[in-house]
């Protein structure tokens, strides 16, 4: 397993990509070069990603700002140290400021190594990070891919890319989860990076293109 940390490793995962299947070269030309998009693995990365959740950037920088402010540097242990009202005025929703919590607990505790996910197989490391409350597939599978640089990981439950898949296949509508999930199936041990050119292709044009069918 090549873990992803350079932009070199996002081009010969995308050469090894389109040699394993050839009809995603017509897609790779119509997006620029893939971003690396590289996060430190950590609490800081885990909870940057559960602030995004659900809210658009401009508020999501907004909460992350006042909590870099009132921790100084987003580790666990300075978040467990903000009392109640410190992170009231944080605008975190209360089911974000739980999930954080719990994150740091086991940090902090010595039960959750957010660092040591990179080699490991990635069902078995969404199946821990899901066991935390608050964390659900698309965060678990969005911290593999970009901070522990895991190649094999396609977020299918995510929107831009059931559209992109949908699209470029000529279906012109979201797929479901189930069937994204088994058109990515193709695209093992490289699928983190059939993940960034869909994410690419959807924020470009995303129009069918033609003659591209589903990997059989």
């Amino acid at each position: 397993m090549r873990i992803i940390r350079t932009a070199e490793d996002v081009e010969y995962g995308l050469a090894e990509l389109c040699r394993i299947d050839p009809r995603l070269r017509a897609i790779h030309a119509t997006v620029d070069r893939l971003p690396l998009r590289l996060m430190e693995p950590g609490f800081a990365a885990l909870a940057q990603i559960v602030v995004s959740q659900m809210v658009s950037r401009a508020s999501a920088d907004a909460i992350w700002g006042r909590l870099v402010g009132a921790t100084g540097e987003p580790t666990a242990p300075n978040y467990l140290s903000l009392d109640q009202a410190a992170v009231g005025r944080l605008g975190l929703s209360r089911a974000k400021a739980a999930t954080l919590r719990g994150i740091a607990e086991a940090v902090v505790a010595g039960e959750l190594d957010l660092g040591s996910f990179g080699g490991r197989d990635a069902e078995e490391v969404v199946g821990v990070l899901t066991s935390y409350r608050g964390i659900g597939p698309w965060t678990a599978e969005v911290y593999l891919m970009f901070c522990a640089g895991h190649p094999d990981v396609f977020p299918a439950g995510d929107v831009a890319l059931r559209i992109a898949v949908g699209k470029a296949f000529g279906h012109g509508e979201r797929l479901s989860r189930s069937a994204v999930t088994l058109i990515a199936e193709a695209w093992r041990p490289w699928r983190s990076i059939a993940a960034r050119l869909f994410w690419a292709y959807y924020a470009g044009d995303s129009a069918p293109l033609p003659g591209l069918r589903p990997p059989a």
